[in-house]
C-alpha cells in the first residue's frame, strides 16, 4: 500500500498488487475529514488510517462507501461514530454481497490441507482464488457496519467551502455505484466504475449503464481520477476502459452468433491490447455479462461465484497463463 496526494486536499491510498480485493481508498482532508471506502480487512484498514493520519490528524467525521462490495466496506467498523454515507440500496446489498464469513471460509479452507485438496480437485478456480486471497487478507473480526446516511440520486457535502458531490451512477459494476466529484480540486473518486490496468469485473448492471457512467466522468473533465482498483489516472483511463468494454461486446456478438458458450467464447477471444492488464482471464465475466444481455436476462441475475472463479481459471489455463483473480 502507498499514499499519494492527488490535489491540494485529496489523497489516495493504493493497493499496488491490483488484484481482487486490492481496492483503493480516498481522503478529503477538509470539513472534518472524509474517507472514501474502507479497505478489505481490518489490518489494511488500520494501515490506511495510519497513512491518512499523516495529513489529517483526527479520525474523519465522514465515510463514503462507493458501493456494497466487501473490499470497499469491510473496514467500516473502525470508524466508530462517523457518519457513513452511501446510496440507499447499499445496506441491504451489503448483506447479500459483503458477508465476510463466506470469503473467510474460503481463505480458511485453502489453509487446511485436506480441504484445499478437495477444492483443487473439484473447484480449482475457487482454490486458486482462495490461495491468492490468503496471501494478503484475513477477515477475522470483520463485522458489517452499514451506512447511516442514505441518498437517492445526489448528495452534496460542504467541507469548509470545498464541495464534494456524491453522484449515483448505478447499477453499473454494482447496484450502489457512486462517484465522488470534488469540482474545486478537479478530482473524481470513481469507485469500481473504473478499473485501471486490471480487467474489470461487472456483477450487476448493463454495458449501457457502464458507458453512461464513464461518459459522465468524461464530461466532468477531472484532472485526476482515483479508480476503485489500479493506479491514479486522468481521462485516458476512462477512455481505455470504455474501449475495452466495447471490444468485449463486439467480439462477444460474433461468438454468440456462432453458438459458442460464454466460456468457449472467452477461451477463443484474444486479449488484444489488454493482455498486460492484471487478471486478463476475468474476460470470462465480461463475456458472460454480454451474453446475459443478448439473452435479455435481468441485470441483477445472480452469479455462482465458485463457478465463476472456476471459469476464470479455465480461461487462464486455456491461454497458457497463470490464473490470477
Amino acid at each position: 500500500m502507498k499514499m499519494q496526494q492527488v490535489s491540494d486536499h485529496c489523497f489516495a491510498v493504493l493497493n499496488e498488487k491490483n488484484r481482487v480485493c486490492d481496492a483503493n481508498s480516498g481522503l478529503i482532508n477538509r470539513g472534518g475529514g472524509v474517507v472514501i471506502d474502507t479497505q478489505s480487512d481490518l489490518p489494511h484498514a488500520r494501515q490506511m488510517i495510519e497513512m491518512f493520519g499523516k495529513v489529517w490528524p483526527a479520525m474523519p467525521k465522514r465515510v463514503v462507501n462507493t458501493h456494497e462490495d466487501g473490499d470497499h466496506v469491510w473496514g467500516n467498523q473502525l470508524f466508530e461514530g462517523a457518519e457513513i454515507i452511501a446510496h440507499k440500496s447499499v445496506p441491504e446489498r451489503m448483506k447479500l454481497e459483503a458477508a465476510p464469513e463466506e470469503t473467510q471460509q474460503l481463505i480458511n479452507g485453502v489453509k487446511d490441507p485436506a480441504k484445499r485438496k478437495f477444492l483443487e480437485e473439484h473447484h480449482p478456480g475457487a482454490a486458486a482464488a482462495g490461495q491468492q486471497l490468503a496471501e494478503d487478507y484475513d477477515l477475522g473480526g470483520v463485522k458489517l457496519v452499514p451506512p447511516t446516511t442514505l441518498f437517492e440520486e445526489r448528495y452534496e457535502l460542504d467541507l469548509d467551502g470545498t464541495e464534494a458531490h456524491l453522484i449515483y451512477v448505478g447499477p453499473c459494476h454494482q447496484v450502489g455505484d457512486t462517484i465522488i466529484h470534488v469540482p474545486k480540486e478537479r478530482v473524481v473518486f470513481a469507485g469500481d466504475v473504473l478499473f485501471r490496468q486490471c480487467t474489470p469485473m461487472g456483477w450487476t448492471g448493463s454495458f449501457q449503464q457502464w458507458f453512461q457512467s464513464l461518459d459522465l466522468i468524461d464530461q466532468l473533465n477531472p484532472e485526476v481520477i482515483v479508480p476503485g482498483h489500479g493506479p491514479i489516472c486522468g481521462l485516458e483511463g476512462v477512455r481505455e476502459m470504455k474501449a475495452y468494454l466495447q471490444y468485449v461486446i463486439e467480439e462477444s456478438k460474433g461468438c454468440f452468433a456462432d453458438g459458442l458458450t460464454s466460456l468457449d467464447a472467452a477461451k477463443r477471444m484474444e486479449f488484444g491490447p489488454y493482455g498486460d492488464w492484471r487478471a486478463p482471464a476475468r474476460l470470462y465475466m465480461n463475456v458472460e455479462r454480454a451474453y446475459r444481455e443478448f439473452r435479455n436476462e435481468p441485470a441483477d441475475a445472480p452469479w455462482d461465484k465458485v463457478a465463476t472463479f472456476d471459469a476464470i481459471y479455465t480461461v487462464a489455463k486455456a491461454k497458457g497463463i497463470e490464473a490470477e483473480f
